[in-house]
C-alpha cells in the first residue's frame, strides 16, 4: 500500500489497496485503518464500487448508521445526495428541498454531531459528477486545536456544546427541517474536544450544527463558535478535492470538518454516502457530558 499526502495538515491518497481488499482482508483493513487514524481523510481512486462494496468496506470500521428520516435512502445504510428527481429523471429546481439540502451541506460541518450517537466516519462515493464545481473541502480539527491559545484549549477541553440539525438547516431556510425531522433528531450535547484513543491527539469538535455552549450566554456562545469556525477554515488550511469518476473519500468526523462546493444548477450530481457510527472505542465515552446537560 502506498500513501500519498495531499495537504500538510490533512488527507492522503491510498494506492495499491482497494475498498474491496479492505472489506475482505484483515491485513488490508489494519493498514487502511492506521492511515485513517493518521491522516483523517483518505482518497481512493478508480474504484469499481457498488452498493455492496461500499457497505462491506464501511462495515469493517464499525456499525453503520441508517439514513435519517425524511431523507433519500431513509431507513437504509445509504444517504443519497443528488439533484436528480428519481421519479422523473429531471433535475430539481433551485427551490426544491434536495437543492436546499445541498446548500446546507455547503456549510462547514461534521456529519451526525446532532445525533444521539455521533459518527466516526463517512464514506462518500461519486456515481455521477457535474464535471465542473461540486468539490468537497476538508479542514483538520486537530490542526485547529493546536493553533488555539493554550488558555482557550484548557477552557474548551471541559466545555460542552449543543448540536442541532434544525439549527444548521435554518441557516438556509427556516422550514427546511420538517417537524418530523425535528422530532426524530432532538439536539445533542458533546464535549468540544474529541480525543483520539488510538494516538491521543485532540481535535476541536464543532460544526454548523453547533448553536450553544453549556454555561455561556447565547450571544457569547455563538460569537465563540463563529470565531472557532473562522480559525478552523482560515485560508491555506483546507484540502479541496476535485471529484473524478470512480473516486471514493472516507473522512474522520471526529477530527475534521468538511463542506460541499456549489455546481451549476443544470448539471446532475449523484453521490452515495455511508456513515459509520462511533462507539466508546472511538472515544465517545469521554465525549458525553458527565451529567445530563440542562
Amino acid at each position: 500500500m502506498e500513501i500519498i499526502k495531499l495537504h500538510p495538515e490533512i488527507a492522503a491518497e491510498i494506492r495499491g489497496v482497494s475498498m474491496a481488499d479492505v472489506a475482505h482482508d484483515d491485513n488490508a483493513y489494519r493498514a487502511v485503518r492506521a492511515a485513517f487514524e493518521e491522516h483523517s481523510v483518505l482518497v481512493f481512486r478508480d474504484q469499481p464500487t457498488d452498493d455492496q462494496v461500499q457497505v462491506g468496506y464501511s462495515a469493517k470500521f464499525g456499525p453503520l448508521e441508517t439514513a435519517k428520516v425524511a431523507s433519500l435512502g431513509e431507513g437504509t445504510p445509504f444517504s443519497i445526495l443528488t439533484n436528480v428527481d428519481k421519479a422523473t429523471g429531471n433535475l430539481v429546481p433551485p427551490t426544491h428541498k434536495e437543492a436546499l439540502r445541498a446548500k446546507a451541506n455547503q456549510l462547514w460541518h461534521t456529519d451526525s454531531s446532532f445525533r444521539e450517537t455521533p459518527a466516526l466516519a463517512s464514506v462518500l462515493a461519486a456515481r455521477t459528477i457535474p464535471g465542473v464545481g461540486g468539490e468537497t473541502e476538508f479542514v483538520s480539527q486537530r490542526a485547529t486545536w493546536n493553533r488555539l491559545p493554550q488558555s482557550l484549549r484548557a477552557k474548551l477541553a471541559n466545555s460542552y456544546a449543543w448540536h442541532s440539525y434544525a439549527h444548521s438547516r435554518g441557516k438556509i431556510d427556516p422550514s427546511l427541517a420538517s417537524q418530523r425531522e425535528q422530532n426524530a433528531l432532538p439536539p445533542a450535547c458533546w464535549r468540544m474536544r474529541w480525543r483520539n484513543p488510538v494516538n491521543g491527539r485532540d481535535a476541536l469538535y464543532i460544526a454548523s450544527h453547533t448553536y450553544a455552549i453549556e454555561g455561556m450566554a447565547d450571544k457569547e456562545a455563538l460569537a465563540l463558535i463563529d470565531e472557532l469556525a473562522a480559525i478552523a477554515t482560515a485560508p491555506g488550511h483546507s484540502y479541496e478535492h476535485t471529484w473524478k469518476a470512480g473516486d471514493v473519500i472516507m473522512w474522520d468526523n471526529r477530527a475534521s470538518m468538511h463542506r460541499g462546493r456549489p455546481w451549476p444548477d443544470d448539471k446532475p450530481r449523484y453521490m452515495i454516502r455511508t456513515t459509520i457510527a462511533a462507539t466508546d472505542a472511538d472515544g465517545v465515552a469521554e465525549l458525553r457530558p458527565p451529567r445530563k446537560a440542562a
